[in-house]
Order: C-alpha cells, then structure tokens, then sequence
C-alpha cells in the first residue's frame, strides 16, 4: 500500500516563501518521503531518547518548512523475512521475533528494548528502505527519505544493540544488489556513533563501500580499525566541529565515493552530531548537514542518475532534529 501527493503544480503560489516557491518550479521527478504509523508506536520507555517525538519533530518542522506538499508520500511495505535473511542470520531473526512481548517492555540489551509494537515498526521500518530503493530504480522517484524508526545501522548480523533491531540500510542495500543487480553501492553514514552493525555485514564486500565520519571515542567503541578495505570512516575527536567534518568528506569520503563510482547511495541519516545533542560532543551546525547532502547528491548526479535513499538514523534534541532533516530533505528536493 502506498499513498502519492503529486499535486504539487496545483498549489497557489502567491502566499508561499520565496524559496518554497523556487522549489515547486524545480521538481520534475518528485523526492519520496516514506514512514508507517508502526514508526511511531514503537516505544521503549517515557525516559528513553529515542522516542515516537522524534518523528513528530520531524514531521512538524517539515510542514513549517513548506517541504510536506514538495514530497510524494509513502506508506512502507513491512520487509519479507527474505529480505531481512539477506542481512541477518535466520536464527537473530526468529529471537527477535520470540523476544516480542504482548505487553510491557522487555530489554534486549541495556539500550534496546521491544514493546508490542516494536516488531512491527522494525519491518516496516527496514521495508520503507526497501520500498525507497525500487522507487529510485525505477524513475518514480528521484530520491528518497526514510522517516522511521527503530533506526539501524548498529543492528549486526547477529545482533540488536544501540536502539537497532533490523539494519534497515543494509536491508535496502542487499536488496539492491539482488534484485535490481547493482555492483556499485556506496553507505554514507554521519551519525555521531559508527555504524558498526553495517560494517560488520559489508565488510570485505567489494560491490559495497561505507564512507563516513563518527566521535571517537564513543559507543559502540568502533570503526577506528576498519574490518575490510571497503570501509572508509574518519573518527573525529570530541568537540569537533564543521571544520573537522568538512575536512573529513573533502579529504578522505568523498575521493572514496568519486573512485568507486556507485550506482546509488543510500545514507545512514544521523543527526547526533548536532551541538545541540545530549548524547554526543561534536558541534556541527544545521548547515553542515544541508552542505554534506549537497556533495552526495553531487556524486549520485555524476555516477547513480542522482540516486539516493537516505534514513534516520539518531538525533535526539528534537528541534535540532527538525531542522536537521529538514537542511537534508530540502537538498534532495532541489536537486
């Protein structure tokens, strides 16, 4: 099931920002904006950071933006256990599925819990990634943006930690290469904690490269030693700001992403290395993340037909949260 907006040429223009406006005449081929309502019935506690008000933060700043009627809305599929197997052993998954309670909260990990809705937003949340690389593939959509949680890329091959349950990217990545015979996939990942879920599942694999910067130290105490030669994370020191991590993708990400030439990239979406974040100690600004969605959508112009599937990650101060993705997701709507 899935929902469209494409009435955008239709709205009256005279009352709408000047820049909004510039952005109606742009779009040819619309950005897709997938989430399920799962997404935010997944709670792990009144206390937890990473809450349903995240999507609402989310949600709220796109509308004052003027971006929600700029965007094709979807409704995500749930992944296929064949889909989820391609990431994740058999066994992890049927824990997971044996692990889901019909009431209460019940902890996987200190971090990570599951409530009786959580194994449901998990699926959808790794199909809409899924769902978001057919759309691309296909021309419908130019781009896509994944508002979902539990995020993903902590989720190993074998195991739930740091929020994660399904990698959602590595779902989406894996089914590019399966099902749409892709060999040159690209992982973009800015969250402020490595994705060392994702690089334990693409590690070694010459068809998929993983780029990106983290705080170092901080959990889950990785990616300093790279798994496999196809990883390329820059660790950024606490208190690091847009200086560091501009430095990082000119010098080491983005050469990576040029000599690999991918066909499509998905982003992992972290907004935590935000100034404003609790759980973190860069200091990258609003404008950093719209200038980092800038060069990739420059890469997937030159190499993947502007392909790009992005998905939220972390960000935990939710209205450094809104404008965070809102910076994202006006980069690959004027696109």
């Amino acid at each position: 099931m899935r929902e469209r907006d494409r009435a955008t040429s239709h709205r009256k223009l005279d009352s709408c920002p000047v820049d909004t406006c510039a952005i109606i005449f742009r779009i040819t081929v619309p950005v897709a904006y997938i989430t399920h309502p799962s997404c935010h019935l997944h709670d792990m506690g009144a206390s937890h950071p990473e809450s349903p008000q995240r999507l609402d933060a989310i949600n709220d700043h796109l509308i004052s933006a003027g971006l929600d009627g700029l965007v094709a809305h979807y409704t995500a599929p749930a992944a296929t256990r064949e889909q989820l197997e391609r990431v994740h052993a058999g066994r992890y998954i049927d824990e997971v599925e044996e692990a889901s309670p019909q009431s209460g909260i019940h902890y996987l990990d200190p971090d990570t819990a599951l409530n009786p809705d959580s194994l449901d937003a998990a699926r959808h949340a790794a199909g809409a990634v899924v769902l978001g690389t057919d759309l691309v593939m296909s021309g419908e959509c130019s781009a896509a943006f994944c508002a979902v949680r539990p995020p993903g890329h902590h989720a190993t091959r074998e195991r739930a930690m740091g929020f994660c349950l399904f990698n959602n990217i590595a779902v989406g990545v894996a089914h590019a290469l399966a099902k749409h015979g892709l060999t040159r996939v690209a992982v973009i990942d800015f969250d402020v904690h490595h994705g060392n879920g994702t690089e334990d599942i693409f590690a070694g694999n010459t068809d998929v490269i993983m780029v990106g910067t983290f705080q170092y130290p901080l959990y889950p105490y990785s990616g300093v030693e790279p798994l496999g030669s196809n990883m390329f994370n820059v660790p950024l020191s606490p208190g690091s700001g847009s200086d560091a991590f501009r430095a990082a993708f000119n010098d080491r990400c983005l050469p990576a992403l040029e000599a690999h030439e991918p066909e499509i990239l998905f982003v992992s979406a972290g907004f935590d290395a935000h100034r404003e974040d609790p759980l973190a100690n860069l200091k990258l600004s609003d404008a950093d993340f719209a200038w980092v969605t800038s060069e990739l959508v420059a890469v997937a112009a030159r190499y993947a037909q502007g392909r790009i599937v992005s998905s939220l990650e972390g960000g935990y101060a939710l209205p450094a949260l809104g404008r965070s993705t809102v910076a994202h997701l006006r980069g690959l709507v004027t696109a």
